[in-house]
């Protein structure tokens, strides 16, 4: 599959805003340089810049993966055997009515190489499909086991729902919700084999529904598998996940509220099942409850002291309250239960890392100083792009208005953008932990 040309585009915009530049500086040669190589050679890096699986590995093809493996003498490729950790990132780019629609970004590291792929087609959900299946869960977090189980095309989410009887996202925003309140609530009830099949169709196209953006229809689908099997802490959970979404849609603070009620209640009812106790612990962290997500961690190494995740999850609460000695027994902990070799290396590292900044203060004074580093370039940045958006618009209209006016915005527009610029390449620079020499002179 291509991979995401955002970095390139970004490039584009750059060099033609210095093509611009140089024409209305006389430098006509120059501008046609810059704007022709352009607009040649980034689409043809955009087309040949893939991530390819062939089973066994991912690999990093195409003009750039090649400069870099001369220049790093690396290979752009990785075992899913040495996969360490796989997290998924959303953005909600569109909401209409009871749906949204997300793009995902899939980052997948190991070995000190990261590779990075978002949403966009069928490529991507190909290589979701193929490749989240072959790692295990204990490296995936919760957004990518929900797109291994549930990420599918729209017209098929369509289908199931439709098969199903639940109705599109107009048609339910028209239903009289106070006469469905009014209804007699269903008694429970020992369900029959039917009715557990239709419930689990029912969870599997709630969740389907809500990985497509359709919040609406993805509610009234656990609406209807709540009535069959209210009882399920899985489906407690997956509710607890829609909740959350549509808080963030919507931005309902109540709906949070209610997100981490449906936790609590599934944490109750699963408190035996040390995976789910897992996963509503990171929903927790998520949600901003770093106490209740440690405390249900330790159940989940209560019933299963293999709990993997449960001890990375206790590394990064103690981590978000600056118990450095505790963050370093949990990933000590992690490499000595971790199920293979890659969750091991990924452990040893952090541990390594952590124990260097509790006892050199020189080390941890040079990490404080690239993370503010890293802070302030990216605030910087942000800074800069606004105002050479509105530079930009200030020089295009200004000389209608004056000439001044447009010598001004072209000037505040070149120098933010060259702030923007250098911002990013420093937060490149920082992003990489420091390196510093261990050994006594």
């Amino acid at each position: 599959m291509r991979v995401s040309p955002g970095s390139y585009l970004a490039v584009a915009a750059l060099l033609t805003f210095a093509s611009l530049v140089c024409l209305r500086t006389n430098r006509n040669l120059v501008a046609l340089i810059l704007i022709a190589g352009t607009w040649t050679t980034i689409p043809l890096l955009i087309f040949t810049n893939r991530i390819s699986f062939d089973g066994y590995a991912l690999s990093r093809t195409g003009l750039m993966s090649f400069v870099s493996r001369l220049l790093t003498r690396r290979e752009q490729s990785l075992r899913v055997d040495d996969i360490e950790r796989v997290e998924v990132a959303t953005l909600r780019t569109l909401r209409r009515g009871g749906n949204v629609r997300y793009r995902y970004r899939i980052e997948i590291a190991g070995k000190e190489l990261f590779l990075v792929f978002a949403s966009g087609g069928k490529g991507f959900r190909r290589m979701a499909r193929t490749l989240l299946p072959r790692i295990p869960d204990y490296k995936l977090d919760a957004r990518a086991c929900e797109l291994r189980d549930h990420l599918k095309a729209a017209s098929i989410v369509q289908a199931e729902a439709a098969a199903l009887g639940i109705p599109p996202a107009s048609v339910l925003d028209e239903t009289d919700d106070a006469a469905r309140k009014r209804r007699p609530p269903v008694p429970e009830r020992k369900a029959l084999d039917e009715d557990a099949e239709r419930a689990k169709l029912l969870r599997q196209a709630a969740n389907d529904l809500r990985t497509a953006g359709r919040l609406r229809q993805s509610a009234e689908a656990f609406r209807r598998a709540f009535h069959i099997s209210g009882s399920d802490p899985w489906l407690l959970y997956d509710y607890a996940r829609l909740l959350r979404s549509q808080a963030s849609a919507f931005s309902d603070a109540r709906l949070l509220g209610r997100a981490c009620a449906a936790l609590k209640l599934a944490a109750t009812r699963g408190a035996s099942d040390a995976g789910l106790l897992e996963r509503v612990g990171e929903s927790f962290l998520e949600y901003g409850d770093p106490v209740r997500a440690a405390k249900t961690f330790r159940r989940a190494l209560d019933v299963n002291d293999a709990a993997c995740r449960a001890q990375l999850g206790l590394a990064e609460v103690a981590l978000s309250d600056g118990k450095l000695a505790h963050v370093i027994h949990h990933y000590n902990e992690t490499a000595r239960i971790a199920p293979d070799k890659a969750v091991m290396r990924l452990a040893r590292r952090e541990a390594d890392y952590y124990s260097r900044l509790n006892d050199d203060e020189d080390y941890l004074a040079a990490e404080l100083r690239r993370m503010n580093w890293l802070d302030g370039a990216g605030r910087v940045q942000q800074l800069a792009a606004r105002v050479s958006f509105a530079a930009l618009l200030v020089a295009l209209v200004g000389p209608s208005m004056d000439q001044v006016i447009a010598g001004l915005g072209w000037a505040l527009a070149s120098s933010s953008i060259i702030a923007w610029s250098g911002s990013l390449i420093t937060r490149k620079l920082l992003t990489a932990r420091s390196r510093m020499d261990t050994g006594d002179a």
